[in-house]
């Protein structure tokens, strides 16, 4: 009967329009009462969600991206990535997914990637003759790269709702290769959708062209290196990390490309602020969500009712992914994460799925919610800034949602597409690559 008020008050709530902080902490307090348990209880999981020193990386994160947008470096990014492949067929289509390839690897939000390259590209494509729809999709869908990719935002807070056991910076690197398959699978499909409605191509500007575009972004693309080297390597935590984007942002956009304004340095500001105030609140609701399902032993219950399914792992990892993909339809990233993971990643391990490669599915598959309505938050952004409706954009994702999909199945399936390479770091010196499908259990 508990579990039953804590998840019948969540949906209904959901169901008539409830913030889902609100969502979640009123759930919670139902079923406190219910059990007859002190409702200190809440405040002392809210508290201690929130109250976790890594998480401090999240804010300083999002502040170095909106710094680099309002300063500039988005754009720079934008225009190398146009040298380099903007002559392919449907050319901005493939140059919109190739900036947010490398914009993704320095904002780890696919909110603020969608924002930031829809709104350098959207408007450029619509102007070129692209349809909107066209322009909206693969924004939308190409902002998901910043997902997998260093510094990935909910790869931290994954980490953190594990318990904080699986190494970040492990997180970090076992998405990138994913993170680039994903890159290449919908820069194919924008060429077979552009080629098939006739879009063009733009001219190839030369490669003195490209080597000065690449001069011009190297200050911002650097960026990338220093997180993910620093984290790697050891030399500082992704927390430290954050603070350091930070000041290097300020430091390139200020003194390098001397394009950052007051205003818009306020205005970064104020924005960091307010999003990290959102993020936190839906942490330590989320928190005491997750620690009452663990109390309720509803993970166990699940084990059980997933091995009375099956004992195969491939049928597992089948029924949670289409279980965490209803999810996504509904539920935004940051909160299912929390929620999600106490329930299936001791699913994950009692399969001998490796807790790593189980955050890479998680992400992706989440992160496909997040084009999916009618809580499709990239969605959302990508149609205000192209100025169509969630549902004329709908109509003509479906490739995209395809390419989505069979990443999704190759990096579910095969294993070493996400341990393989934070096994060369650790390693050192093993850099052979054996595509072996399933050694689960063995």
């Amino acid at each position: 009967m508990a579990s039953l008020i804590l998840f019948g008050v969540f949906t209904l709530l959901m169901l008539i329009g409830t913030p889902i902080a609100f969502c979640l902490g009123i759930a919670s307090f139902a079923t406190i009462f219910y059990l007859k348990l002190p409702p200190l209880v809440i405040f002392q999981q809210m508290n201690s969600g929130m109250s976790v020193f890594t998480l401090l990386a999240i804010p300083f994160f999002i502040y170095a991206g909106d710094l680099m947008v309002r300063g500039g470096i988005a754009q720079r990014i934008v225009a190398f990535a146009g040298s380099l492949v903007g002559h392919l067929r449907g050319g901005l289509g493939q140059v919109n997914v190739a900036a947010s390839t490398l914009f993704g690897g320095i904002s780890g939000s696919a909110v603020a990637e969608a924002a930031a390259v829809g709104g350098l590209m959207i408007p450029q494509m619509k102007a070129r003759g692209y349809g909107a729809d066209y322009a909206v999709n693969v924004t939308s869908m190409a902002a998901l790269i910043a997902l997998l990719l260093p510094p990935s935002h909910n790869m931290i807070i994954y980490s953190i709702s594990a318990g904080g056991k699986i190494s970040i910076a492990d997180l970090f690197t076992a998405g990138i290769i994913p993170g680039l398959l994903l890159a290449a699978s919908l820069m194919v499909t924008a060429y077979f959708v552009a080629r098939k409605r006739g879009y063009p191509t733009e001219p190839f500007p030369g490669f003195n062209f490209i080597a000065r575009s690449f001069a011009v972004a190297v200050p911002g693309l650097l960026l990338i290196v220093i997180i993910f080297g620093g984290v790697r390597s050891g030399i500082f935590t992704a927390t430290e990390s954050s603070c350091i984007a930070v000041f290097y942002a300020l430091l390139v956009t200020l003194i390098v490309y001397r394009s950052m304004s007051w205003k818009a340095f306020v205005e970064a500001t104020l924005g960091a602020v307010r999003t990290t105030a959102m993020i936190l609140l839906i942490i330590g609701t989320a928190a005491s969500f997750a620690w009452l399902m663990a109390y309720l032993k509803i993970p166990a219950q699940l084990i059980d009712w997933l091995g009375a399914v099956s004992q195969d792992p491939l049928v597992i990892l089948l029924l949670i992914n289409l279980i965490l993909l209803l999810l996504g339809t509904f539920m935004d990233m940051g909160p299912t994460i929390i929620i999600a993971t106490p329930i299936f990643l001791p699913v994950a391990v009692h399969y001998g799925i490796d807790p790593v490669h189980f955050g890479v599915i998680l992400i992706l598959n989440l992160g496909i919610g997040l084009n999916t309505p009618p809580v499709g938050a990239v969605q959302f952004v990508a149609c205000a800034v192209g100025r169509i409706t969630v549902w004329e954009a709908m109509r003509s994702i479906w490739p995209f949602y395809g390419a989505g999909l069979v990443v999704l199945g190759l990096v579910t399936y095969v294993p070493e597409l996400s341990l393989w390479l934070p096994q060369v770091f650790r390693n050192g010196i093993d850099f052979s690559f054996t595509l072996t499908l399933f050694s689960w259990g063995q």
